[in-house]
Order: C-alpha cells, then sequence, then structure tokens
C-alpha cells in the first residue's frame, strides 16, 4: 500500500490519483467496446466519457463533502478540492456523471436509455478499479474487526488517523469484488432479451443494494440520517425504490414493441450491414 509513488522534484506522484485516472480511462475502453458491438454511437464514447469523468469526479467530491464531511469542511473551505486527502462519495459521482452523458446525449440525439443499457457494464467496472484507489490511498476504511484479521493501515493515512494499528475491515475491496460480480451479471443479462433501460436500472439496483450492507462495516463516518441509516445507506435506499420502478415500468412498456433490445451478438452473423 504505497500512498505516493514517486517524486517529480517536490512534486507526488499519488497512487490514488493514478489509479482513479486509469479507471476513467478503462471505462471508456470498454464503454467504446460495447458500443462498436452494439454498432451505435461508439465514435461518441471517448468525448462522452471526458465530460461525464469530469463530472463524476466533480460530483464525487461535492456529495461527499456536503453530505459527510461538511462539520470538516464547512470550517476548511480552501480544502474542499483537496480530492487527495480522500473522500469521493460514488454515489454523487455516479449522479452528476450521469446528469452529464444524459445532457450530451439529448445534444447529440442519442437513446439515452438505450446508451445507458449498453454503458451500464463499464460504469461498475471503472467503480470497481476506483476502489483499488481508495485502498491505495487508506480512505473508504472499514470498523475495527476486533479480532487479528482485517487491514492494518501505514501511519499516513487518515484510516491510522482515526483507528490507529487496529485491524480493519476491508470494507472497499469487498465493494470494488463485488463491482466485478455486478458487471459480469449485467454482461449477462445484456445478453437475452430485456426492455430498453432494464440493464442501467439493473446496475443501480444491483449496486444499491450492495452499498447499502457494505456501509454496515464503513468506518470512514457514522452519523446516521434520522437516527436510522448513514446517508450512503439512505442514498442507497431511494436509488433501489426508484430503479425498480424504472426497471419494472421498462418491461412493461417495452414487452410488445418491436424495439425490445435483442440479446447482444457477436461476429458477422447478419447480413445486414449496421450503421
Amino acid at each position: 500500500m504505497h500512498q505516493y509513488l514517486f517524486y517529480i522534484g517536490d512534486f507526488p506522484i499519488r497512487s490514488y490519483g493514478l489509479v482513479l485516472s486509469l479507471s476513467i480511462i478503462l471505462a471508456v475502453g470498454v464503454g467504446y467496446f460495447l458500443a462498436k458491438q452494439d454498432g451505435r454511437w461508439h465514435e461518441h464514447i471517448v468525448d462522452l466519457g471526458i465530460y461525464s469523468g469530469v463530472a463524476g469526479i466533480l460530483g464525487a467530491r461535492l456529495w461527499d463533502v456536503f453530505f459527510f464531511d461538511w462539520d470538516y469542511y464547512g470550517n476548511h473551505i480552501t480544502e474542499i478540492f483537496n480530492v487527495w486527502q480522500g473522500g469521493m462519495a460514488i454515489q454523487g459521482g455516479v449522479f452528476l456523471g450521469t446528469i452529464a452523458g444524459i445532457i450530451y446525449a439529448r445534444k447529440h440525439n442519442i437513446d439515452v436509455l438505450a446508451l445507458a443499457d449498453i454503458l451500464a457494464p463499464a460504469i461498475i467496472l471503472g467503480q470497481a478499479i476506483g476502489r483499488c484507489a481508495n485502498l491505495l490511498n487508506g480512505d473508504a476504511f472499514g470498523t475495527p474487526t476486533g479480532t487479528g484479521y482485517g487491514i492494518i493501515y501505514p501511519a499516513t493515512t487518515l484510516a491510522h488517523h482515526v483507528y490507529g494499528s487496529q485491524p480493519l475491515w476491508p470494507a472497499e475491496v469487498w465493494e470494488g469484488q463485488l463491482d466485478m460480480v455486478i458487471f459480469a451479471l449485467l454482461l449477462l443479462f445484456r445478453s437475452f432479451k430485456h426492455g430498453r433501460g432494464q440493464a442501467f436500472t439493473l446496475y443501480v439496483m444491483l449496486y444499491s443494494a450492495a452499498r447499502f450492507f457494505l456501509e454496515f462495516l464503513r468506518g470512514d463516518y457514522s452519523e446516521l440520517v434520522f437516527g436510522i441509516c448513514t446517508s450512503a445507506q439512505m442514498t442507497s435506499i431511494i436509488a433501489f425504490v426508484l430503479a425498480l420502478a424504472g426497471f419494472i415500468y421498462c418491461g412493461w412498456r417495452d414487452r410488445n414493441r418491436k424495439d425490445t433490445a435483442e440479446p447482444i451478438k457477436t461476429g458477422r452473423t447478419s447480413k445486414t450491414k449496421r450503421r
């Protein structure tokens, strides 16, 4: 676990920033592959990835600042954009990144729901790799395990500052692993007939459910909303319910339509050339 890979003069090259950038690049690359395989809009993926990526980083940071850590940042305004200190809420990143994607798609007359279905696996893959950045940076950590099992973070990390040398639950590691499982499930789901919009809403449902239960192990914040659950759990509940409603509606709406998504086909099995 290394927060700093090397220095250029006095400027540190941080593992967090490098891996986070890699997660965006790889997510865009997988999104390009999926869009090209589908035969639609692959020429827009790089531009869309840049806009949504920047919006996602901004959203993730602001979501964490205002919903999770305002007690601190309210008194340290100049540190709001010091992302290397840790503090990036993925739910805020997905929210603002999705908004940016919707705006881009509408501007270029792209079917928003169909594009969201195509890119859903790429988004969760980016999230999975991004959790590696959290591990290397020592944030998004878990609570003490109370046993000899767990991760002991270096003294330079936020996790060590909060809990010292106690073994902590590997919350960020398990979330990254669950994200990879969701990635595989979405690819499998897209290989069967589904209503337009169902792949994306399934992604939201699966991630929200995983995040809700993992929050019981998170130790980087503990403030409860209405004394019931954490902010991330509340967000997960709302997102899950809305996504479930959307999943049901998309399936009902497209059940008898001709534009119901067909299973993804690989190779040239059709004589009709897609444009």
